[in-house]
């Protein structure tokens, strides 16, 4: 009952664009000689990338993250909590469910490679299976950051985001102007890190305190992105496009910025009757599972894709209209709702890992107060270096199976889960909890 319901309504929303949007874009086309493709719909049909507005709600993620990661370290801190066991902790909610997914995937690259599938449509394949990583070692790494951000959020409060938000624009300004190598790479953490430190100010009232200022924020920001996309240099599209350059998302430019801020004031407009809406039982049961089951949706929602592909591409029974034209989008609902019933399969298949992988956390979570500090960090440096690799490369970059990247996430993983509790930290009744939980 202490949970901020519009909090989790904010995930299952996000999480449902982004599989929705995804589903989408994904275009496949059979070739004669029975190799499947999948052209780019946003480079092929332009004006679909007028749609990434509304799919583009990565933003959304990274403020709730802010708000629920501000309470929880705070909380943590008020119980004489560490950085290292905290930042473990959170660390490994995501790691389990991610390495089991990718140990799964690379196994079967690897029995792939071994049996020699084309190495052509394996890299797809690879790639299809990780194009949704990108989140993962950005969101870790803001999480590492937490005690110091919220630290200077205690402080500064809303000063803290603005800045973050000038050096962003001072890199993004490099980046466009001179190319400076390497200094892009610090927009991924200071533009989602905008979105993140803003989820901070907004559970501790700092955005809702001056009534105007969720509205200065929808029309700032949109204003902003309007004159960047029409007088600067940036494309419309938040989605990446294959040679378009500037990108707004590799990495995220002045434009995805000034999208996010408006992101935050609507989202902050919309909340007290959303919030009134999750007042309402019956909306909130309907809500309350998806939030649930939010990582295994954000993980597995490509698994569907193959599948179809394989009934009905590979056996030449879909049919293939122009990519773009009226008869392609008419088809576009039936293969919504197929997808949208394998998934639904899929995740009914994996309610027991999720169970088992519960009651690993539980009990391979490093201790809050735990006094070995290089254990957790260490392994988050394995495995956002893999996680990058993937999120990059994909499972099978040039065909291959990525043997650095699997054993980096393998190390990583294992480090968070190496520092037992001992008998004498764990509650006895923990474990009975737990259980119940999962059931």
């Amino acid at each position: 009952m202490s949970r901020d319901r519009y909090v989790d309504f904010l995930r299952a929303w996000a999480i449902g664009l982004v599989v929705l949007g995804h589903w989408l874009i994904t275009a496949l086309v059979r070739e004669p000689d029975g190799e499947i493709r999948a052209p780019e719909l946003l480079a092929t049909v332009p004006w679909t990338q007028w749609l990434t507005l509304g799919f583009q709600i990565m933003p959304l993620f990274f403020l709730a993250g802010g708000h629920a990661a501000g309470g929880s370290w705070a909380r943590a801190r008020a119980a004489g909590g560490r950085a290292a066991g905290w930042v473990g902790g959170r660390a490994l909610r995501l790691l389990l469910p991610t390495a089991v997914y990718s140990g799964l995937v690379l196994s079967a690259v690897g029995i792939c490679s071994a049996v020699g599938v084309d190495p052509n449509t394996l890299e797809l394949v690879g790639w299809a299976m990780a194009m949704q990583f990108w989140f993962l070692p950005v969101y870790l790494l803001l999480s590492a950051l937490t005690p110091p951000l919220h630290a200077a959020h205690r402080r500064w409060g809303l000063l803290v985001p603005v800045a973050l938000g000038t050096v962003a624009l001072v890199a993004d300004t490099l980046v466009v102007t001179v190319h400076t190598p390497y200094v892009g790479l610090l927009d991924y953490v200071l533009v989602w890190g905008v979105a993140y430190q803003l989820g901070f100010c907004w559970r501790d009232g700092l955005l809702t305190e001056r009534r105007p200022l969720p509205a200065a924020l929808a029309a700032g920001g949109a204003l902003a992105f309007a004159a960047l996309i029409t007088l600067g240099p940036f494309p419309v599209s938040l989605i990446l496009v294959t040679g378009q350059t500037p990108s707004n998302t590799d990495p995220p430019s002045a434009a995805m910025l000034a999208w996010a801020v408006a992101q935050v004031g609507l989202c902050l407009l919309f909340a007290p009757t959303v919030r009134r809406l999750l007042d309402r039982e019956r909306v909130w049961r309907a809500v309350r599972p998806v939030g649930g089951a939010s990582m295994t949706l954000y993980l597995w929602h490509m698994l569907p894709v193959l599948i179809v592909a394989a009934a009905f591409y590979l056996t030449g029974l879909a049919p293939e209209p122009t990519l773009g034209s009226a008869a392609w989008w008419g088809l576009r609902l039936p293969w919504l709702l197929v997808l949208g019933v394998v998934l639904a399969g899929v995740v009914r298949a994996l309610r027991p890992l999720e169970r088992g992988l519960s009651l690993l956390y539980e009990r391979t979570r490093p201790d809050p107060d735990s006094s070995r500090y290089w254990l957790p960090w260490l392994g988050l440096a394995a495995s956002v270096s893999a996680l990058t690799r993937f999120a990059t490369r994909g499972f099978a970059p040039d065909g291959r199976f990525p043997v650095l990247p699997a054993l980096g996430l393998l190390l990583g993983t294992t480090l968070l889960t190496a520092r037992r509790r001992t008998t004498a930290d764990r509650d006895p009744e923990e474990p009975k909890e737990a259980l119940r939980e999962a059931a």
